[in-house]
């Protein structure tokens, strides 16, 4: 009953004790990222803050929508290996030398991240960009910083780079003013990974540790490799291909495999997979009267389907290497064709607008599905529901920001400090709280924080939000200076041999440019 929700405090007072609260649950690193921001929609209603609807309104939201069909695409091209052509085109284009390799990396991965964001593009280029590391004589750590930090920037090439954008666009047009077009974050882009390839070319060496991890991500070549030699497999044959893998697994207990016999060469009792070879306790299993115990290991060949249908479950085998990981570094795989012309048409209808974004993404998903590149399954499991739930459940804060006046307050103290002569100023002030939320907490929970605040100081000064919110979409795109800022940054940790402390040196001028970027370059393309 809206009685039951009455509280004492200030409509206002209490929208900013529930931000306090989310953003000490966010750097606590204890409560799960979705379920702070569950608990602020329900805290917001429980308070009274928010109707029902309003505070659930979130989780069905077209940029919601759109941002989880962005999840969809993405991992079309990656499991039919197109962004493992796109690694395979930089060892072979890369060459040797440290200046033209770290050039090429940051292209790749800026282009790759436009289109199927930061974290998508990032996982699928560490294995390579270690390979590559290796080939030319260099430390990974030398490599992977840039590699996530390019991403970063190439974020800011195009509408789909990341969900900030999405979210940025949408609240230019909320404020009064229209959405940002496809490619139009490009006039922002362009200069900012130009510039951040310069600090990287020019000071990375100095900047960057020089230190080798103490493990490093498996690379598809050795693993065939190694898979040959182990099996004592010809040389010539072929282990993974487009249509044709292979997969080694362990016969687990009480497996109803126990007790048959299989030798090399033979298809498995369901006929869908080949024996290539049978170990046990690494010796070659062999003879008539040899059955299988558990322990037992099986090299299987068949089709990446057939393999994955036989190996995700059932309790028969335990998979060693899972097949749909190795899938994904085979270049160009099957469904590559249809993964990319699916991507490019929702490309074009979101370059025209002839549609709205979150119907040009609803299409593509479909279409990835329909066409038979992905199951219904794995298009459920590709969504990041964490970052769906994230952006759901932070959207009615922004909300009550502007319900309730409380972004008004802010923006009011704010031009109290900073003057409202210059929008200049206040663009700067609104900059760096958002560069420094960015780099405790979620970039996308900072930037849904800020831009209604952002908007009231737009409308406030007389000026148009369209700066405004292009300089916090950059500013929200900043997050150098800690490996818990972005998953990308904590994804690169481990193989680059990285510490807390080593981000901040080549992160710190890199900030400094988005954030000159955001002040004195986004004024002049997106006037005041």
């Amino acid at each position: 009953m809206p009685g039951s929700r009455v509280t004492p405090m200030s409509p206002e007072a209490t929208t900013l004790a529930i931000l306090a609260l989310a953003v000490v649950a966010f750097v606590s690193n204890r409560v799960p990222l979705g379920i702070v921001a569950i608990g602020v929609s329900v805290s917001l209603w429980l308070t009274g803050i928010l109707e029902l609807d309003d505070a659930l309104a979130g989780f069905g939201d077209p940029t919601v929508i759109f941002i989880a069909t962005l999840f969809v695409v993405g991992e079309a091209l990656d499991s039919t290996g197109v962004t493992a052509w796109a690694g395979e085109q930089l060892l072979v284009r890369g060459g040797e030398g440290r200046a033209r390799l770290l050039v090429v990396v940051c292209l790749l991965v800026a282009v790759l991240t436009a289109l199927i964001s930061v974290n998508g593009a990032v996982a699928a280029l560490i294995p390579v960009v270690v390979v590559v590391a290796a080939r030319a004589g260099m430390p990974p750590s030398q490599m992977l910083m840039p590699l996530a930090f390019s991403a970063h920037a190439g974020s800011m090439l195009a509408l789909t780079g990341t969900p900030v954008n999405i979210i940025v666009s949408n609240a230019a047009q909320d404020a009064g003013a229209r959405p940002f077009a496809f490619l139009e974050f490009a006039l922002a882009g362009i200069p900012l990974l130009t510039g951040a390839l310069v600090i990287i070319v020019v000071f990375g060496r100095r900047l960057l540790p020089h230190r080798t991890p103490e493990s490093l991500p498996q690379d598809l070549g050795d693993l065939t490799d190694a898979l040959r030699a182990q099996y004592a497999l010809p040389e010539g044959t072929d282990l993974v291909g487009a249509t044709r893998g292979v997969t080694e697994v362990v016969v687990a207990p009480r497996s109803p495999l126990i007790g048959q016999h299989l030798f090399a060469g033979m298809a498995t009792p369901s006929g869908d997979l080949v024996v290539l070879a049978v170990q046990r306790s690494g010796d070659e299993l062999e003879g008539p009267d040899e059955r299988l115990r558990a322990g037992d290991t099986l090299l299987l060949s068949g089709s990446w389907d057939k393999l994955q249908e036989h190996t995700s479950g059932g309790g028969e085998v335990l998979v060693v290497d899972d097949p749909a990981r190795l899938r994904r570094g085979v270049p160009l795989g099957r469904g590559a064709r249809r993964a990319v012309a699916v991507l490019a048409g929702m490309v074009v209808l979101l370059a025209t607008g002839i549609v709205p974004s979150a119907i040009a993404g609803l299409f593509a998903a479909c279409a990835v599905v329909l066409t038979g590149v992905l199951t219904p399954t794995q298009a459920y499991r590709a969504v990041s529901w964490t970052t769906v739930v994230l952006v759901g459940g932070m959207i009615p804060l922004s909300t009550a920001f502007t319900t309730t006046g409380t972004a008004d307050l802010i923006a009011g103290r704010l031009l109290d400090v900073v003057g409202s002569a210059s929008p200049h100023l206040a663009l700067l002030a609104l900059c760096l709280i958002t560069m420094l939320l960015g780099q405790l907490i979620s970039n996308t929970a900072t930037v849904l924080i800020m831009t209604p605040i952002g908007a009231v100081v737009a409308l406030d000064l007389g000026a148009s939000p369209l700066p405004f919110m292009m300089a916090l979409g950059i500013s929200g795109a900043a997050s150098f200076l800690t490996p818990v800022a972005t998953p990308a940054n904590t994804m690169i940790l481990e193989p680059g041999g990285y510490r807390f402390g080593d981000y901040w040196k080549l992160g710190l001028p890199l900030l400094l440019l988005f954030l000159a970027v955001a002040v004195l370059w986004v004024p002049v393309v997106w006037g005041f």
